[in-house]
């Protein structure tokens, strides 16, 4: 969708904010499901869709390794360093944001695709094409024991780094909110559909589990709630100075 698209003012019908107790129900519903998810096992049986004791099919296909893997990166970087670029010299529907708030956003990819890449390697999980199942050879270890040296493998595969590619731009939604709230949610629409679908990649790919994306989306939609709330307080003590 071109900045164009984004900032036509049809877009802009419904303009009440989102309280903060209404995305902190959101956020837990979530948070359930995805624990939900992993108590009833559904990582291994999906990941067994694509793959089998000879390994991932799709492993080295040149669509899913060479496109939706290395090409994509290499756009959501283009998209990230063009944000950053935007806090100084603003397009498109960006220009209706304050400096504080293209800061915020800009901030929020960043720190996203960095938390994720730093928590993703200091976890003891395998991937799937690491696994016995798939042909691999290490110990399936819990993603949630960060304390275990697994045997075999490397592990560093939680939560989803690729996935984070898409997902680190769901602070467009807090940054839009209050002054265009259709364009905030068509926003986290597009970036949660490309979070998912870098996700599902790289799962047909042997990288990931299920659950490896849905916590990779869920910490970067608790971190740039987070931040909103920090550029928040700012925006407004530079507003109550002015």
């Amino acid at each position: 969708m071109t900045f164009q698209a984004l900032s036509d003012p049809s877009l802009q019908t419904d303009r009440r904010p989102r309280s903060g107790a209404f995305l902190a129900t959101i956020t837990a519903g979530l948070a359930l499901l995805f624990l939900a998810w992993e108590a009833a096992g559904g990582d291994l049986p999906l990941a067994a869709w694509a793959g089998n004791t000879g390994g991932f099919a799709l492993r080295d296909h040149w669509f899913m390794s060479g496109v939706m893997h290395q090409g994509a990166r290499v756009v959501a970087w283009l998209l990230a360093l063009g944000l950053c670029a935007a806090v100084w010299w603003p397009v498109g529907p960006l220009r209706r944001l304050t400096t504080v708030r293209r800061l915020q956003l800009a901030a929020s990819v960043l720190l996203s695709v960095l938390g994720v890449s730093v928590l993703k390697s200091l976890n003891p999980a395998a991937c799937p094409w690491d696994l016995p199942a798939f042909g691999g050879n290490a110990q399936m270890v819990s993603h949630w024991l960060w304390w275990v040296t697994p045997e075999g493998g490397r592990g560093r595969c939680f939560p989803a780094g690729h996935a984070s590619a898409g997902f680190a731009f769901v602070g467009g939604y807090f940054v839009f909110r209050d002054s265009a709230p259709a364009l905030a949610r068509r926003w986290w629409l597009i970036a949660l559909a490309a979070g998912l679908l870098l996700g599902l990649t790289q799962q047909w790919r042997g990288a990931h589990f299920m659950s490896h994306t849905l916590w990779s989306g869920g910490g970067c939609w608790g971190l740039a709630w987070a931040l909103d709330g920090v550029f928040g307080r700012l925006a407004a003590t530079r507003g109550a100075r002015a």
